[in-house]
């Protein structure tokens, strides 16, 4: 070995280090924040809502985790749990009455469920911030006639999503296969009349 070459070795050798140690940062903050936002909802704290960029994730078959399970309460005073909605493909969307997001994607979420209900889709909304009254008023506002859970003051409802969302970053749409599992995330508004039609159109063709 050259004495340049003696001289690049110990060099890599640190690189490599701080990479590792990067990378185990990066791991601890991720776990950390999971761990802050069950121990708020577990606290009955609510975090600073921050509106999402309107990102589309699509999770291929083989990498769907296992299903999501909740149950809760709906804005008419009905328990509404996924086991109700076994089988069929469901549409999660987290909103508020004051977020601007959710107005403003609220007709086009209304469309699709439209659209598709007779195909097997079910579409839900899970409000994490108001009462009855206002989801009441939100939804007749804007003629939104699927189903709310009201997650405020229901911890284990919030629990339940906490791998798919924060419940700060609103509006989050979630749109879960017949088994249950995630198959799409829109993080943010979804801002067209296509984009979700054809996410919901794609996993209604898998098979069962």
């Amino acid at each position: 070995m050259s004495s340049i070459e003696r001289r690049r070795f110990p060099r890599r050798r640190v690189l490599a280090a701080a990479l590792a140690v990067v990378t185990a940062m990066t791991l601890a903050a991720c776990s950390n924040d999971a761990t802050r936002i069950a121990e708020g909802y577990q606290q009955g704290g609510n975090t600073g809502f921050v509106s999402g960029d309107g990102r589309l994730q699509e999770i291929p078959l083989a990498e769907r985790g296992e299903p999501v399970e909740f149950s809760g309460t709906a804005v008419d005073g009905s328990t509404v749990s996924s086991k109700d909605l076994a089988g069929d493909v469901v549409v999660l969307n987290f909103w508020y009455a004051g977020c601007g997001p959710c107005r403003i994607e609220a007709p086009l979420l209304e469309k699709t469920f439209a659209a598709t209900r007779d195909e097997g889709t079910h579409f839900l909304g899970i409000n994490i911030y108001d009462g009855p009254e206002q989801a009441t008023a939100f939804e007749k506002t804007y003629g939104v006639t699927y189903p709310s859970l009201l997650a405020r003051d229901d911890t284990d409802l919030k629990l339940a999503f906490t791998a798919w969302t924060s419940l700060s970053a609103v509006p989050t749409t979630l749109v879960l296969d017949r088994q249950g599992r995630v198959a799409a995330r829109f993080i943010g508004a979804v801002r067209d009349d296509t984009s979700l039609p054809t996410i919901i159109g794609d996993v209604l063709a898998e098979s069962p």
